[in-house]
C-alpha cells in the first residue's frame, strides 16, 4: 500500500546556466528530466544583486505549445508581446502566457538597487490545445490571496486551492496549484494533492524537511521531485523557511522540443521552424481597432 505522504523521488542541486542574451540563472530542471516532471518542462532560477548578470535580458524571441510562467521575488521586468500586450513586472506579480499557436515576446530585467530575483516554469500544452489561441495573464501581488495557517505558516495562492482561497489562475489544462509557502522555524505544513499527480519544490531560503520520515532536509536552490501520494508534508529546520510547491496533472504524452518550441513530434517542430524562418510563424496578432 503506498504511503499517503509522498516521500522525495529524486532531489535537483541545480545548474549554472546562461541564457537570453546572456542572464546568469540556475536550472533546476529542464529536457534533461522529461518525463519525470510531466507536465512540468523548465524551472529556471534568476537573481542576482549584479546587474551585469541580468540587463542582457531575455530579448524578442518566439513560443509555441507551452505556457510560461515568470514569478518577480525582486526587481521589475520589463515585457512586450505580439499580441500587444507590454508592462512591468514587479516585485510580488505574475505572468501567466499562453503561446498557444505562437508568440513572440521579450522580457527585459531593469537595473535594480537590490537584488533582482524570480523564477520561470514553462508548462506543458496537451496536444488539443498546442495550436490555441495565445492568451495572457498579467497579475499583480494585490491579485493573489494569502492564507495563513494555524501553524503560522503563510501561503500565497497563484493557482490552485489552499485553506478555502482559491488562486486568480483558472482554466489551465493541467489543473496546477502554484504555491509560495513560508513555514516558521520549526513549523509543520501539509497539502493534499490529487494521487496520480506531479508534484515539486523548490526551497527559496531556509531548509525545509519533507515527508516526515526523517528525509536529508532540501537546502535552499534545491528542487525535491516527490513520489507517489496524495499529500506532502514539511517543516522547517532550524529557521524559518520559504518554498515553492507546485503539482498538476500529467499529459503522458510524446514530447518533441526546439529551443523555445515544444511540441509532439518532430515533424511539428520542422513546420514551427519553416513558418519562423518564413515569417508564418504568428497566427493571431493584436486586433487592429479603427477610430
Amino acid at each position: 500500500m503506498t504511503d499517503p505522504v509522498r516521500s522525495i523521488a529524486h532531489r535537483f542541486p541545480g545548474v549554472p546556466t546562461l541564457e537570453g542574451a546572456g542572464v546568469r540563472l540556475r536550472r533546476s530542471f529542464s529536457n534533461n528530466e522529461v518525463p519525470l516532471f510531466d507536465p512540468f518542462l523548465l524551472l529556471d532560477r534568476f537573481g542576482s544583486s549584479n546587474p551585469e548578470d541580468y540587463l542582457a535580458g531575455f530579448p524578442w524571441h518566439p513560443h509555441r505549445g507551452i505556457e510560461t510562467v515568470t514569478y518577480v521575488l525582486d526587481g521589475e521586468v520589463e515585457h512586450g508581446d505580439t499580441l500587444g500586450n507590454a508592462g512591468v513586472i514587479g516585485s510580488g506579480d505574475v505572468q501567466w502566457m499562453n503561446s498557444g499557436s505562437g508568440i513572440i515576446h521579450q522580457e527585459m530585467p531593469k537595473r535594480s538597487e537590490g537584488t533582482m530575483s524570480g523564477f520561470q516554469l514553462w508548462v506543458n500544452l496537451p496536444a488539443t490545445e498546442k495550436m490555441s489561441l495565445p492568451a495572457y495573464r498579467g497579475l499583480t501581488r494585490a491579485d493573489f490571496p494569502e492564507v495563513m495557517t494555524d501553524a503560522g505558516a503563510r501561503v500565497k495562492v497563484v493557482a490552485g486551492t489552499f485553506g478555502g482561497s482559491e488562486g486568480p489562475v483558472k482554466g489551465i489544462p493541467v489543473d496546477p496549484t502554484y504555491l509560495d509557502v513560508t513555514v516558521p522555524a520549526g513549523a509543520p505544513f501539509d497539502l493534499t494533492t490529487p494521487s496520480g499527480y506531479t508534484a515539486f519544490a523548490h526551497a527559496i531560503s531556509g531548509s525545509v524537511q519533507f515527508d516526515g520520515h526523517d528525509a536529508d532536509p532540501v537546502a535552499a536552490g534545491e528542487t525535491a521531485l516527490f513520489g507517489p501520494g496524495d499529500a506532502v508534508r514539511a517543516r522547517a529546520i532550524g529557521s524559518d523557511a520559504r518554498f515553492l510547491l507546485v503539482s498538476g496533472r500529467p499529459l503522458h504524452e510524446p514530447v518533441a522540443w526546439y529551443g523555445p518550441i515544444v511540441m509532439n513530434t518532430q515533424a511539428q517542430l520542422l513546420e514551427a521552424v519553416r513558418e519562423l524562418r518564413g515569417g508564418e510563424f504568428i497566427k493571431h496578432r493584436r486586433p487592429i481597432v479603427e477610430e
